[in-house]
């Protein structure tokens, strides 16, 4: 999944530039004259930065069609996954919304091209010109047999450690930039009377945990031979990322299945607690609680990954019985529109997938996020769908979550093994 192992998916690029290459160069194009009508779009974005974000290119979306109703269908919790359920049930249904939202990866290519549930979108690409500014590394992501199946409006990372600067100066802790750094700063804020040293909520916000304790403990190469099959999940890196994340967990709040991700991220605003890990969607949720990057919150890579870029990408559908087609392309032109992810990213608290963003309009975390990008190796997320379609990922929550009661760190090592043999590389 790194920019230096991407060959596996290079045919693709190949395909989808040589695609680009044999259009006619033009300005970016607008999508095809829709009539008057609605266009349902299905999102889990229903709060903080989150919801503004969407809103904000909803508002441009209107601005250029106003004769098309853009009807917001947005569930909320757990990261998606109750919105993702409510997706699954209409699509058995066939009572699919025109577009959806997911995240680049396996979990568009394995789950809804697999099931022919979405349309290509090489039309739109070429008519935009969106290949010239579409980074290389999410294209394979969202490509099956030289076809284009989404548009990215963004790229998160996935591996941020959030602290709260107050917290960690009163008790002269350096932000840990390793394991071993991390768990003295842990231990010295425990020792001190910090109630919280790491927040944590609801189980996904565990497994996002788990994942970069995954990257941190055993690096990018070896992290990426997870889902390829050349790391063994039975092996000694799983095994000391296994024991990592469990001497992590006793540094946690004791309330953690009772709470959101923004719960938990706000434990350390409030200072309640010192840090917490989770994606930087947490910064749109902090930037609309009215904080200040720098001075109220900090941020840095999990430690062990500096270096390495954890991303995820929210991309747009077309859904193959979609009842208003024009309507769709409509919302997806201003999806990746320049003025569209200019106007959503900033907000939601995110980089836009295209690279000819206006870096001015965005903070200075994002600002940093973005030379990031640019220079880290890049890996993707389990929990937010880049590795592993959704069966696998689901096996793998299943087995989290039993650890989670449990503790018991062989038989999850063992049922991650068990997981891999059955959905993944392993087989």
């Amino acid at each position: 999944m790194s920019k230096r192992i991407l060959t596996v998916v290079s045919i693709l690029m190949v395909i989808s530039f040589a695609i680009s290459a044999c259009a006619p160069a033009a300005p970016a194009a607008e999508a095809p004259a829709t009539e008057a009508g609605k266009v349902q779009v299905f999102s889990w974005w229903t709060g903080g930065g989150e919801a503004a974000g969407l809103e904000a290119m909803i508002k441009v979306f209107n601005a250029k069609y106003p004769n098309i109703e853009f009807v917001n269908e947005a569930v909320a919790g757990g990261a998606g996954t109750n919105a993702r359920a409510v997706l699954a049930t209409r699509l058995q249904a066939g009572d699919p919304p025109d577009s959806w939202q997911g995240h680049a990866g396996q979990e568009l290519i394995g789950t809804y091209v697999a099931a022919g549930q979405i349309q290509p979108l090489n039309d739109l690409y070429e008519a935009n010109g969106w290949l010239a500014v579409m980074p290389e590394t999410l294209i394979p992501l969202i490509s099956k047999d030289g076809n284009i199946y989404s548009v990215p409006v963004n790229i998160h990372r996935a591996n941020v450690m959030w602290y709260n600067p107050a917290v960690l100066a009163a008790n002269n802790v350096a932000v840990p930039t390793t394991m071993e750094e991390w768990f003295t700063a842990l231990e010295t804020l425990k020792a001190a009377g910090v109630e919280t040293p790491l927040a944590l909520g609801e189980q996904w916000t565990a497994m996002h945990l788990f994942e970069t304790v995954l990257l941190g403990t055993m690096g990018p190469e070896k992290y990426n031979g997870l889902w390829d099959g050349t790391t063994a999940w039975d092996g000694p890196e799983v095994t000391e990322s296994i024991a990592n994340y469990a001497k992590l967990l006793t540094y946690t709040n004791s309330d953690a299945t009772s709470l959101t991700w923004q719960d938990a991220s706000q434990l350390v605003i409030n200072g309640d607690a010192a840090f917490n890990v989770m994606g930087d969607w947490a910064e749109g949720y902090f930037k609309e609680l009215g904080k200040t990057p720098e001075t109220d919150f900090g941020w840095a890579p999990v430690p062990g990954s500096v270096g390495s870029f954890q991303f995820l990408s929210d991309s747009f559908t077309l859904a193959t019985d979609a009842p208003n087609p024009d309507g769709v392309k409509a919302w997806l032109t201003v999806c990746g529109s320049k003025e569209g992810q200019d106007a959503f990213n900033p907000v939601k608290g995110s980089i836009p997938a295209r690279s000819d963003g206006d870096k001015s309009l965005y903070d200075v975390y994002l600002q940093s996020a973005m030379a990031d990008w640019a220079s880290n190796t890049v890996v993707g997320s389990l929990t937010h769908g880049v590795v592993a379609n959704d069966s696998w990922k689901n096996e793998i929550n299943t087995a989290l979550g039993l650890y989670l009661g449990t503790l018991d760190g062989a038989t999850l090592q063992a049922a991650l093994t068990t997981a891999c043999a059955a959905q993944g590389p392993c087989k």
